[in-house]
């Protein structure tokens, strides 16, 4: 039985034609993804900044009444609600700040959860509450800087392995590649306002270890060449590592892909958004390690001579003259 293959052995793209628009491309949209941040920022959950989420569902309508809600719970005076649909059209989440009192008095807490749920339940009889969840703002801010630091200290120690595993240029290149995927993802979630919660600070962590990953075994294949080809141009090297590549890239992404899909589709409501972004994390850290860590190269000049070590000049005249020749 002959084996399927989704890449033929003979397979010979020319990936790196389209590095230069590939390139504007992905700066105006990392431009684009740290302008939305910037103005619109990101939907934070209750882990990072605190208060009380209630989960509800209107069992005897089609729509959530979204409006007559945030007016409802408005009148508490406990300040502006942050209502959206959550899952279905008749399933909403209502995230509140925690009341000032709450420092000092945290039956504060309770007690406008439960003013919010009566006031639900007197308006709207048919409603089912799923759950309730509640972070203080002392914890929510240890949980921001904790997830902060946990992609910082990541990519730090990245930085380290790629310079002792390769030469700063493939460092480089693979950073810049990290670089934009995760600002990417952060533009998707600034775009969409989904949730971000610690589920997707883990989400943006696998997308860093998965495409470094993608990332180490297209340089693996372009440094061997590089010693392989000495006469080769860069670019059609370059190119003949990602078609080399191409199949275990293909497989590898393919199967993630269809997995993830199942849990976009398919999956519960709670891991949406973790799927969500690992989905587009695996597309666009497929993309980089073809048009963002390979052309890396080309722009610093990187050639099949650049890593033959220069002998020196005291090395020259033992060649050229031999031992036989001194004196």
């Amino acid at each position: 039985m002959k084996l399927l293959k989704l890449v033929p052995d003979n397979t010979n793209l020319r990936f790196l034609k389209w590095r230069n628009i590939a390139l504007v491309l992905s700066v105006l949209t990392m431009i684009a993804s740290i302008a939305l941040v910037a103005t619109r920022g990101l939907n934070f959950g209750v882990d990072f900044v605190g208060g009380q989420m209630i989960q509800a569902t209107f069992t005897e309508t089609e729509t959530a009444p979204i409006t007559e809600l945030r007016g409802s719970i408005g009148a508490l005076g406990y300040g502006e609600a942050t209502i959206q649909r959550f899952g279905a059209e008749n399933e909403v989440s209502i995230r509140m700040r925690l009341p000032v009192e709450a420092e000092t008095r945290p039956e504060a807490a309770n007690e406008m959860t439960e003013r919010i749920v009566a006031t639900i339940k007197e308006g709207y009889p048919d409603v089912r509450i799923d759950g309730v969840e509640s972070v203080s703002g002392k914890v929510s801010s240890e949980l921001f800087e904790t997830g902060a630091y946990s992609l910082i200290f990541a990519l730090i120690a990245i930085s380290i392995y790629i310079w002792i595993r390769f030469e700063w240029q493939f460092g480089f290149g693979a950073l810049f590649a990290l670089f934009h995927d995760v600002v990417l993802t952060f533009g998707l979630f600034a775009l969409t306002q989904l949730e971000f919660n610690l589920n997707i600070i883990a989400a943006l962590l696998t997308i860093i270890g998965y495409s470094l990953n993608d990332t180490i075994v297209v340089y693996d294949r372009i440094r061997e060449n590089l010693k392989k080809y000495r006469k080769m141009d860069i670019v059609a090297l370059l190119d003949l590592s990602l078609n080399e590549t191409l199949a275990r890239t293909v497989m590898t992404s393919l199967t993630m892909l269809i997995a993830l899909a199942a849990l976009v589709f398919l999956g519960p409501e709670v891991i949406f958004g973790f799927a969500a972004a690992m989905f587009f994390g695996v597309v666009v850290g497929t993309y980089s390690s073809v048009y963002m860590a390979s052309p890396v190269l080309i722009w610093l000049k990187v050639g099949p001579d650049t890593f033959v070590p220069v002998p020196s000049p005291g090395e020259n005249a033992e060649k050229v003259g031999g031992p036989e020749q001194v004196g």
